[in-house]
């Protein structure tokens, strides 16, 4: 692993896991795959939809993984950001999710 010994975090969304001091920003679907390629992931994405859209994107077999994760200083996560917010209690599919659109952030947790 060259990005700090520490594995890619999926995300299904751009959350905070832990305190700390993080830093977010675009990143390009290249970017993001080369990330993952170059790293190895882990997955803690909650949402099967999610995952088959990050699965799709990045070229790799994330599975939907509901674990309580805490990224740890100086790891990297990919985080699939929607471009709208769906309404309370709505689960959309991996259809819904194309059509409102999406895009990749990238979340370092710096200290």
């Amino acid at each position: 692993m060259k990005d700090g010994g520490h594995p890619i975090a999926l995300f299904n969304g751009p959350i905070i896991t832990s305190n700390g001091l993080f830093r977010v920003g675009d990143i390009s679907v290249e970017e993001a795959k080369a990330l993952v390629e170059n790293n190895g992931f882990i997955s803690a994405i909650g949402h099967e939809a999610a995952a088959s859209v990050l699965s799709a994107v990045l070229g790799v077999r994330a599975v939907m993984n509901r674990i309580q994760f805490h990224q740890a200083v100086g790891q990297k996560a990919v985080a699939l950001k929607l471009r709208q917010r769906p309404p309370e209690g709505i689960v959309l599919d991996e259809d819904e999710m194309q059509i409102i659109g999406y895009s990749l952030k990238l979340i370092e947790r710096l200290e």
